[in-house]
């Protein structure tokens, strides 16, 4: 099977605050330079200057990766944003972020992407849910109605749901509508028991592989694990034309 095969991830990055409550985002950094993804969603991100230079994480990250950085901040404080990210290494043609957030609940967003791969559209949604489960059911319903909008032949919905059991209703409904996905456990980093981190591809086969990385960096970097998919992007079909509508223009020319 011909087409574009490229790297995916999301990875709570828990404000750059390891396991060992040291704020490092260099870090971060090298997780995500040692992942070498085309594109990864982030969550947790704070966007507080960085000691005393005068830079925020996600501008950091930007820098030290080499990678595109779009900002969804969810929170917004005089001194501080705080909330989603999307770095990538190519092009970005399109760019919504969506208010996904419930009454007296902490803000919640999704960032909504078009990214160009190889000359192909490919919608990305990076997202985090919230910690209630009535909460995630209005955010499900609300991102099922944007995934239904695909706009795209290839869309992909990276996030946190914040769901600990599979049989709830985010995961089966996003799985009904998208196709299952992997749920290999990333939380906690040190010893992951719960699938909170997940990767939707639609067309569902375009997926290839779904890995979590499990090394002594992102054991400590984050409480968790980054979670990793490889895509395939298929070539376009060409659509040829009949061949008596190819004499009929022949004989017009």
């Amino acid at each position: 099977m011909s087409g574009t095969v490229f790297s995916v991830a999301s990875y709570n990055i828990h404000q750059c605050v390891g396991v060992d409550r040291k704020r490092d985002p260099h870090r971060i950094a090298r997780v995500i330079q040692e992942l070498t993804p085309d594109v990864i969603g982030l969550q947790e991100v704070d966007y507080r200057p960085l000691g005393d230079r005068k830079s925020y994480q996600l501008n950091y990250l930007s820098e030290v990766t080499g990678l595109t950085a779009v900002a969804g901040p969810t929170i917004h404080r005089p001194d501080a944003e705080f909330g989603n990210a999307l770095l990538t290494r190519h092009e970005i043609i399109k760019l919504c972020l969506h208010d996904i957030s419930v009454p007296r609940r902490q803000p919640r967003g999704a960032i909504d992407a078009v990214i160009d791969i190889k000359g192909q559209p490919v919608r990305v949604l990076v997202t985090h849910l919230g910690l209630s489960g009535r909460e995630r059911r209005r955010q499900v319903l609300r991102l099922m109605d944007l995934v239904a909008n695909k706009g795209t032949r290839l869309t992909l919905l990276l996030g946190d749901l914040n769901e600990w059991w599979p049989p709830r209703f985010s995961v089966r409904n996003l799985n009904a509508r998208l196709g299952r996905a992997s749920s290999p456990s990333t939380f906690p980093s040190k010893f992951p028991l719960f699938a909170l981190d997940r990767i939707w591809v639609s067309p569902h086969e375009a997926m290839l592989e779904t890995t979590v990385t499990k090394t002594p960096l992102t054991r400590i970097a984050s409480d968790h694990l980054p979670l990793q998919a490889t895509i395939r992007l298929s070539e376009p079909e060409v659509v040829e034309e009949p061949a008596d509508a190819i004499s009929v223009l022949q004989n017009r020319s």
